[in-house]
């Protein structure tokens, strides 16, 4: 079973400096965030922020190869998650099959971005990725659990603006 998302926003890790991606469902109920690196994050940055370069960015010409090719981003789902690595897959659909290509998260979602398809997250990925149940006090056992709720609950809006390339 999988859950709709939209990317939330991009935030920087305040214990390890590095970026993460705020994926949230579609109904506000949970979040996943996912770390990533700072090129993936300049490349879903960029595209939420719709800066336009000069020249295409490795994610555009990507979009641009497979529209050439009259095929079509038709989803993206984050499908696993193995120690501590998130695993998706990009479904591809062309005029006679349908298929499903290996990606990083990152790259998988800046693709879907600019082709504007819709973003899956497996519920057990959910789960296993210790998301935080929006609206919901729960009692977190972990001291890792905590942290995460507590930095999850502080970030608003305002704050993905506030992320520096």
């Amino acid at each position: 079973m999988f859950r709709k998302m939209k990317v939330f926003g991009l935030a920087i890790d305040p214990f390890t400096n590095s970026p993460i991606m705020i994926l949230k469902d579609v109904n506000g109920e949970k979040s996943v965030p996912i770390w990533i690196g700072m090129l993936e994050a300049t490349a879903i940055a960029s595209e939420l922020e719709k800066i336009n370069f000069s020249r295409p960015m490795t994610h555009d010409l990507l979009r641009n190869i497979i529209h050439q090719l009259g095929a079509e981003v038709i989803r993206v789902e984050v499908c696993d998650l193995k120690d501590n690595t998130f695993y998706a897959l990009i479904h591809i659909h062309t005029q006679d099959k349908e298929f499903a290509i290996d990606a990083r998260p990152s790259d998988a979602i800046a693709l879907a971005l600019r082709t504007e398809s819709p973003i899956f997250v497996a519920e057990e990925v959910i789960k296993r990725s210790k998301s935080v149940e929006m609206g919901h006090k729960e009692e977190i056992k972990t001291e890792e659990g905590k942290k995460w709720t507590e930095i999850l609950e502080k970030l608003s809006p305002e704050d993905f603006g506030k992320y520096k390339m």
